[in-house]
């Protein structure tokens, strides 16, 4: 099964419109599903990522075929493009820095609250959480993000999040392998 994670509903909908999943809840949480894929949307920050990959753990224990990927939009600098997708090797938060691939040399910036200034070059909110949360239950985590802004939250709406994540749906499938 192929697991994924979002913050924001527009995230989710690219790919519920893509692959026509459907609508399920489980605690508070909302979930789309098919024979093959389940998008979870947490709301936003690293405490509601944990809960929502928690709750799902629960209900779904992972196995060594599951794939999980946390898919989003995020802030960068001027070094990446607008719609540009960036797999993530690795996160830091609070001055600590944790890697999982260690084929790909991309980190990102876990922070609290959203960033009006690039002091980061890539920065997110949910990045912690999605790896904490799965870490000690597989080994097949994914972190992909596609850039919004560059550090102008207030420019980004649902509209154009869904069409940035949908424009990277079969880039992430080849990466990962997964037919569209």
């Amino acid at each position: 099964m192929l697991y994924v994670h979002t913050a924001l509903k527009s995230e989710a909908q690219a790919f519920v419109d893509r692959y026509k999943l459907n609508k399920k809840r489980l605690d508070h949480f909302t979930f789309y599903t098919n024979a093959t894929m389940c998008v979870v949307i947490s709301g936003i920050g690293i405490e509601k990522t944990q809960r929502a990959l928690g709750i799902l753990a629960q209900y779904f224990p992972p196995t060594s075929d599951d794939i999980f990927i946390n898919v989003g939009i995020c802030a960068a600098s001027h070094k990446y493009a607008i719609g540009e997708l960036i797999e993530i090797s690795c996160v830091k938060y609070k001055d600590h820095t944790y890697t999982f691939k260690h084929h790909i040399n991309t980190g990102i910036n876990c922070v609290d609250t959203p960033q009006f200034t690039s002091e980061y070059e890539i920065v997110d909110m949910e990045s912690f959480g999605f790896y904490t949360a799965l870490k000690d239950k597989t080994q097949h985590i994914h972190i992909f993000k596609v850039v919004s802004d560059h550090f102008e939250p207030h420019k980004v709406n649902k509209e154009d999040t869904k069409k940035l994540i949908f424009n990277a749906i079969d880039a992430i499938n080849n990466k990962i392998k997964v037919s569209s």
